[in-house]
C-alpha cells in the first residue's frame, strides 16, 4: 500500500483542520502490520476471520449510531442518508462476513471492540447532533481512504484472497458515500457554537484513535485478559 497520506483539498474548514490533525495517528495507521499484509495477501486468514467476526459486531452498534443520528437530523436530506447508510453498512458487511465467517455466534466482543462501539453509542445517547456526526465521520473516511490506496496498490483483485473486502471499500460508491458525510459535518461545522466546535474535534480525533485500535486490536486477535 502506498505510504503517502491521500491529503483532502476540499473547502470545508473543519473537515480540512481535523483531518490534518489526525495526521499523526493515520499514519500510525498506514504503519499497521495488518494492512500491509492485507496488501501482499499474506494476512492469515484466521487473523482476516477474527476481524471480520470482530467488524461484524461493531457494525451491529454503528448501525444504532448511524439511526440515531438520522433520528436526530432536522434536514430531511441528512435524515434519508444516515438511514440509508444504515441500511447499506449492515447489507454490505453480511454479505463479505457470510463469505468469509461462517459461525458469528460464538463471537466475543473485544475490550477494544467494546471501547469504540461504547463511546460512539455515548455520543448518541447525549443528544448532541453535530458532535455524533463528527464522530461517525472517521470511520467512513478512513475506510475510504485506506480502501482507495489499497485497492490501487493492488491492481488486480480478482486472485487476491481478500479482494471483495478491499473492492468493497474502495468503491466510488462508498467515495461518494463517504463525501457526503463530509459534506454534513463541515456544514453542521459552519454553524456550530465555539463549544460545539471543539466536542466536534475532539469526537472525529478520538474516534480516528480507535479505528487505529481496532485494526491493531484486530492483528493481535485481541482477548479479554482475565
Amino acid at each position: 500500500m502506498p505510504e503517502t497520506i491521500r491529503d483532502h483539498d476540499d473547502t470545508g474548514v473543519f473537515s480540512t483542520v481535523a483531518w490534518h490533525r489526525t495526521a499523526r495517528v493515520r499514519e500510525a495507521i498506514d504503519a499497521l502490520p495488518l494492512l500491509h499484509q492485507l496488501s501482499d495477501a499474506t494476512l492469515a486468514e484466521e487473523t482476516f476471520r477474527h476481524y471480520l467476526a470482530q467488524d461484524a459486531l461493531y457494525l451491529a452498534d454503528y448501525g444504532r449510531v448511524l439511526a440515531a443520528a438520522a433520528a436526530q437530523a432536522q434536514a430531511s436530506e441528512e435524515m434519508a442518508f444516515w438511514a440509508q447508510a444504515a441500511r447499506e453498512v449492515v447489507e454490505v458487511e453480511r454479505q463479505l462476513h457470510a463469505t468469509h465467517v461462517t459461525d458469528l455466534t460464538a463471537a466475543e466482543p473485544s475490550p477494544t471492540t467494546v471501547a469504540y462501539t461504547s463511546y460512539l453509542l455515548s455520543l448518541a445517547t447525549a443528544g448532541n447532533y453535530p458532535v455524533l456526526a463528527a464522530g461517525i465521520l472517521p470511520c467512513f473516511w478512513v475506510y475510504d481512504d485506506v480502501g482507495t490506496r489499497l485497492k490501487a496498490a493492488v491492481g488486480d483483485l480478482s486472485t487476491h484472497p481478500y479482494g471483495d473486502w478491499i473492492a468493497t471499500y474502495g468503491d466510488p460508491d462508498f467515495t461518494a458515500a463517504t463525501d457526503t458525510a463530509r459534506d454534513i459535518v463541515d456544514h453542521l461545522a459552519d454553524q456550530a457554537s465555539p463549544g460545539t466546535l471543539a466536542r466536534m474535534h475532539t469526537a472525529f480525533h478520538r474516534a480516528t484513535q480507535y479505528e487505529w485500535m481496532f485494526w491493531d486490536a484486530a492483528h493481535r486477535q485481541e482477548t479479554w485478559p482475565i
